[in-house]
């Protein structure tokens, strides 16, 4: 019986030691992941900022052209929601964070008459909302953990059509927000139309001048809009990879903490078996010994 256990007890640990060596290397992989997503994240932010300030500079040159891209209608019938979750799983709470946030949003703009035009990036999405009976209107997978320009020119491309046809009044983005290697949130930010940036830099004193565009303000926008919906989609699927590759390392840090206790435990549960074991024969040959020399 006792080595019965003790090979069951050992392959236990053998199991536990070949998933530690997955966990160990799934860390090791993600961490350097992080680096390159935030020095992509640093690279991206000056075209997003300048797209933005360009865009705001623009409208305040002509706000009765840029009423569209700017202004939020009083009634919203229709709104259109992009999640961005991941493609694969072992993330921690990266992806069950952004999807629940996700559900809330659209569980509150259905209570408030407001149709929902959803699409969703990450193969974790899509499931999620069809198992809970909300409609995807289009899916896109494949390219959350390194994401091209190209990826997101084609997502806003598809989520900005509802808006431009006049069939939605609003694009709303849920995703994670990379704040720093500690902290990552599940956002809610509206994409169209467009919003001003946060910090609008004011020339100093005595150094300010004016800024005439060519084309039209108009012909401007019509062409600014679209570029500076791609930046913000390309910006959030960075953010959104940086996020799931730092939830990634500590999850699979955590895990193979857990497997090296786990391993030590089972060892001495091991040792302690095989203590009782050696223990019990060596009663049995004394008994037997007492016995025989009884006997004679």
């Amino acid at each position: 019986m006792a080595g019965g256990q003790e090979r069951i007890l050992r392959q236990r640990i053998k199991t536990v030691r070949a998933t530690r060596k997955i966990t160990k290397a799934m860390e090791l992989i993600a961490a350097s992941q992080i680096s390159r997503s935030q020095a992509r994240i640093v690279a991206n932010r000056p075209y997003r900022d300048g797209m933005r300030r360009i865009v705001y500079e623009a409208a305040r040159a002509d706000p009765a052209a840029a009423a569209k891209l700017l202004t939020l209608p009083d009634v919203i019938d229709a709104a259109v929601v992009v999640v961005i979750a991941g493609d694969r799983g072992l993330s921690g709470s990266y992806n069950s964070s952004v999807l629940r946030t996700a559900e809330r949003l659209v569980r509150s703009l259905r209570e408030q008459g407001t149709a929902v035009h959803l699409f969703t990036v990450g193969k974790k999405a899509a499931p999620f909302f069809r198992f809970r009976g909300i409609e995807v209107e289009q899916s896109f997978a494949g390219f959350t953990d390194r994401p091209t320009f190209s990826d997101a020119r084609l997502v806003a491309s598809t989520v900005a059509a509802p808006f431009v046809d006049g069939e939605a009044q609003q694009v709303l983005l849920v995703s994670t927000r990379f704040l720093s290697a500690g902290s990552q949130v599940a956002d809610v930010e509206q994409l169209l139309p467009l919003t001003a940036p946060d910090v609008v830099d004011e020339a100093p004193a005595g150094l300010r001048g004016y800024t005439e565009f060519e084309p039209e303000v108009a012909e401007l926008l019509f062409f600014l809009a679209p570029r500076a919906l791609e930046s913000e989609m390309f910006t959030a699927l960075l953010e959104g990879a940086a996020s799931f590759h730092t939830s990634q390392q500590r999850a699979m840090a955590a895990a193979t903490e857990n497997a090296d206790e786990l391993s030590q435990t089972l060892s001495r549960i091991m040792n302690r078996a095989r203590q009782d074991s050696i223990t019990t024969e060596i009663m049995e040959i004394v008994g037997g010994a007492e016995a025989l020399r009884s006997g004679k």
